[in-house]
């Protein structure tokens, strides 16, 4: 039976890597995949590449905020064939109706759809595509990663050049390890306090 499954985590946890894994594990059993992705993350090169930190990339579509998912699939299906799956990265980009549109792929195409993302935004915020994969998938899943601290992060914190936690500004801002890293959510508290600085992850984008 299809499904709609949400897997999350904090940044840098492997999220990309992990459904990139999936894509292939699907084509390897000879089905096809279709890999949506927003517009607004360029960060593999352009809109529409989705690139892990280690390395590994795929094309995928992009979407807009204002993109009917449903219809998407439909007309991929009618373009190129049977689906097996669909995977779709930083899914906490989507707004709550592309959420019941996936909803709609699963219930009434019958594909299962497996969403990759963020739970919370660097205040610690839900955002809207993940509040309503919380609410609405089948499956939900936590990819882990770990603090500086050596415990399971939970929280993602926004930090400028010096290392200082960014307490306002837009809740989307395009960026990877020089912009954000995750942490505990003791260390989250912390920071947000203005107590100690935090060193961005080094290693680069791929």
């Amino acid at each position: 039976m299809a499904k709609l499954y949400f897997y999350y985590s904090a940044m840098n946890a492997g999220k990309t890597t992990t459904l990139l894994q999936s894509a292939y594990n699907y084509r390897e059993r000879g089905m096809r995949t279709l890999i949506l992705t927003p517009r607004l993350d360029d960060r593999g090169g352009r809109g529409g590449v989705v690139a892990s930190r280690i390395g590994l990339r795929a094309e995928g579509t992009a979407f807009d905020r204002d993109s009917d998912l449903e219809r998407l699939v439909e007309q991929d299906i009618a373009a190129h064939g049977k689906l097996g799956c669909v995977l779709v990265d930083e899914s906490q980009f989507l707004s709550r109706a592309q959420v019941w549109q996936l909803s709609e792929v699963v219930d009434g195409l019958r594909i299962p759809v497996l969403c990759y993302g963020l739970r919370t935004d660097f205040r610690g915020e839900l955002f809207e595509g993940s509040q309503y994969l919380l609410a609405w998938a089948d499956e939900l899943e936590e990819i882990k990663t770990i603090c500086h601290s050596g415990k399971k992060a939970t929280m993602n914190v926004r930090v400028d050049a010096q290392g200082r936690a960014v307490q306002d500004g837009p809740q989307v801002e395009i960026g990877g390890n020089e912009r954000y890293v995750s942490v505990s959510r003791p260390e989250f508290k912390k920071v947000m306090r203005g107590e100690g600085l935090i060193e961005p992850l080094q290693a680069p984008l791929l």
